[in-house]
């Protein structure tokens, strides 16, 4: 086992910079430098996209800016103790105290225990008095890895007999021991022993339940609870924390919560099981202020709890401090966000069941689909169909063939109804699904196609939301998510369906239809669908522009045939336009101008080979987060070509994922081969001459890379 800190990672009384992102960058060339990260740019850059999101200077002169990076190799810590002090937006003036936490995209829970413990450590004046005291770079060592129970390096390494290393691994099992003990004693109340005087309900100290969680889940989530806790015992009330961190969480026990008189969310990130506090009185912020001022955040609990008109917590909505993404994003990101769930969760009902329909096909030939439902319930395979056989391997073929198309049929019948369903579920909670998924249903029965399923969804949500928030009786609380709620939300949002807005929806995705039919079915409108469906897949690379034209694709194929091949030519523009950008960034990263491109990109290339041919569009994301001004402009090009080429060509999809390996759905696939090739070698080379030709502006982060390296 390798330590998380040596004495290499310590910088003592020095000068890293005059801002923090200078000595964020310092220790990020550390880490690397030890060879604890393949790319110092990279860390440095999703430390400092975290650091803007929310700063992490904390009083006491400390600071903790931290990331979760896929250039990190192994967890680690790398300390400045700085002279003079640096800005890190700590409430108290400047930090001298700075340590980056560094942890892997794919951290093991025990690194990020460890990487907890740390945090929960600077919240101890005597480890913080012990830093600034320190003389050697091997004393702070010493100091951090006795907080984080881990041993010395140097220990480690020394040759001796057996019981050396028998104690090393006694240490890491104490290590274990203490990470569990450690969550037991962040859940634990605050007791209330040696304090009488503080407030209190019906004549015993008030009962508070806190939940503690920050976007990355390593430090401010555990410094919050121990900070809150330790704020209880002073000021006397009974409060019980749960800090829900990346390494998992030990919920409370539903008899603590039943008992609390108020809840504490000091939260960044949704809470996980809202549901569990519905109906308490509530007080939120973000979770840095559970560090920065515990005791204001426990008055204002109290006096929810004594205030009958106080905040509750919703029956119905996945609960978040003022401060989290939601409820600071605008309107129109949360509307997005709303609709790539209700994607997100279609998406395998689309590819499963589109698959299914593409082996159908293939095993009982394009007339499958005339008798399949009467041939799965009339024969079996003890009893094969003997008439009207369309399948080149016989009866067999048209059985199996036909059982794969029910099933697909099936699956591809639901996503409207579970887009309705998760759209709701994202905008409500649990008890929007039931509202949503039945004013999708009522869509499709009316024929109002994927935009009614939208609407139905947005309808449920917002009714299960606003019926969450009413101020039921104590009594009627429990009932709310479960019946209420999915009763008059199924009631109001399917009434609205079938009795205003079903029939107009119908008729516009008519229209709709019926344009982008003929538009595919023409010459020149059709490659310029093409274009535009290329353009869309390409421009933000998995983001709401290529879901949306996804999803078009998608839901189009419901309604094709034999005489209505228009959706499968739009499936297959939409599914070779989305392969072209990782492959065209595999092809320029490791093919043609390996120079121009870091070694963490050109590893990035070689999975993109795979992603790319697999229609994962994310595959490009990695280089369009460090160098999107140039690498989607040349996506989009290579996308509208291919997407027109396909047009042009007439490929058909019957498949709605599965990039190449889906080959016997697509007809004729050498056009959808030469589609892909033309647009991969067009964005290849476009990216390579502004990658010579155009310089990357030197900026620190825009808010374009911080969305896209945090997808």
């Amino acid at each position: 086992m390798s330590t998380t800190i040596t004495a290499d990672l310590v910088t003592l009384d020095q000068d890293l910079g005059t801002d923090k992102q200078a000595v964020i960058r310092a220790l990020a060339a550390r880490v690397a430098a030890e060879g604890r990260a393949t790319d110092a740019e990279a860390l440095a850059d999703d430390a400092w996209a975290r650091e803007q999101k929310d700063e992490t200077g904390l009083p006491g002169g400390i600071a903790i800016p931290h990331a979760k990076s896929a250039a990190v190799t192994q967890a680690t810590l790398a300390f400045a103790r700085l002279s003079p002090g640096v800005d890190f937006g700590a409430p108290d003036g400047p930090s001298d105290l700075v340590f980056l936490i560094a942890a892997p995209d794919t951290a093991a829970e025990e690194h990020l225990a460890v990487l907890s413990k740390l945090a929960r450590s600077l919240m101890q004046t005597e480890f913080t008095d012990g830093l600034r005291q320190a003389e050697t770079p091997q004393a702070v060592v010493d100091l951090v890895n006795d907080a984080i129970d881990e041993p010395d390096a140097a220990t480690e390494a020394a040759p001796g007999d057996g019981e050396q290393r028998e104690a090393a691994s006694d240490t890491d099992d104490a290590g274990s021991d203490a990470d569990a003990h450690q969550t037991e004693e962040a859940t634990a109340p605050a007791s209330s022993a040696e304090t009488t005087t503080g407030p209190q309900i019906d004549g015993r100290p008030v009962r508070i339940v806190a939940v503690t969680a920050c976007a990355t889940g390593i430090a401010h989530t555990f410094m919050a609870a121990d900070a809150l806790s330790a704020a209880g015992t002073e000021v006397g009330v009974e409060l019980t924390v749960e800090p829900q961190g990346s390494s998992g969480y030990t919920a409370l026990d539903q008899s603590v919560v039943d008992a609390a008189d108020a809840v504490i969310f000091a939260v960044d990130v949704d809470v996980r099981n809202p549901q569990r506090f519905a109906g308490k009185p509530v007080a939120r912020s973000a979770v840095k202020r559970g560090i920065e001022q515990p005791k204001e955040l426990i008055a204002e609990a109290v006096a929810a709890a004594q205030d009958p008109n106080g905040a509750r917590v919703s029956a119905a909505s996945t609960e978040s401090s003022s401060a989290s993404p939601e409820r600071s994003q605008s309107v129109g990101a949360r509307i997005q966000r709303w609709l790539l769930t209700g994607v997100s969760y279609m998406i395998p009902f689309v590819a499963g069941g589109g698959l299914l329909i593409a082996l159908g096909f293939l095993l009982g030939g394009y007339q499958v689909t005339d008798a399949a439902g009467k041939v799965i319930v009339e024969n079996s395979l003890w009893n094969l169909p003997t008439e009207n056989i369309t399948s080149s391997l016989g009866p067999l073929g048209q059985y199996l063939g036909s059982v794969a198309f029910v099933i697909g049929s099936t699956s591809m019948g639901f996503i409207v109804a579970v887009l309705a369903g998760y759209i709701a579920f994202a905008i409500a909670d649990r008890p929007g699904i039931a509202p949503g998924f039945v004013a999708g249903a009522i869509a499709v029965t009316m024929n109002a196609g994927f935009i009614g399923g939208i609407v139905g969804g947005f309808l449920g949500g917002f009714i299960a939301w606003a019926l969450g928030r009413l101020n039921a009786p104590r009594w009627l609380r429990g009932l709310m998510p479960v019946v209420i709620v999915p009763f008059l939300g199924s009631i109001v949002a399917s009434g609205l369906m079938i009795l205003f807005l079903g029939r107009p929806i119908a008729v516009l995705m008519e229209a709709l239809t019926g344009w982008l039919t003929s538009l595919a079915q023409s010459g020149a409108g059709a490659i310029v669908l093409g274009v535009i469906l290329g353009l869309m897949m390409c421009f933000d690379l998995g983001g709401p522009v290529n879901k949306a034209a996804y999803v078009f694709a998608t839901t189009g194929l419901a309604a094709a045939s034999t005489s209505n091949v228009a959706p499968y030519l739009i499936m297959a523009a939409v599914m070779a336009a989305g392969i072209v950008p990782p492959l065209a960034m595999a092809l320029a990263s490791t093919v043609l101008a390996r120079r121009k491109f870091t070694p963490v990109e050109r590893e990035n290339g070689t999975a993109a080979w795979l992603l790319g041919a697999s229609f994962i569009t994310e595959g490009a994301i990695p280089f369009a987060a460090a160098d999107p001004l140039r690498v989607i402009p040349s996506s989009m090009l290579g996308g509208a070509v291919t997407g027109a080429l396909s047009m042009l060509v007439g490929v058909q999809s019957l498949a709605p994922h599965g990039g190449i390996f889906v080959f016997f759905a697509i007809t004729p696939f050498w056009g959808f081969a030469l589609a892909i090739v033309a647009g991969t070698i067009v964005s290849a080379f476009t990216l390579i001459a502004l990658k010579t030709w155009v310089r990357k502006k030197p900026s620190v982060d825009s808010e374009a890379d911080a969305a896209l390296a945090t997808r």
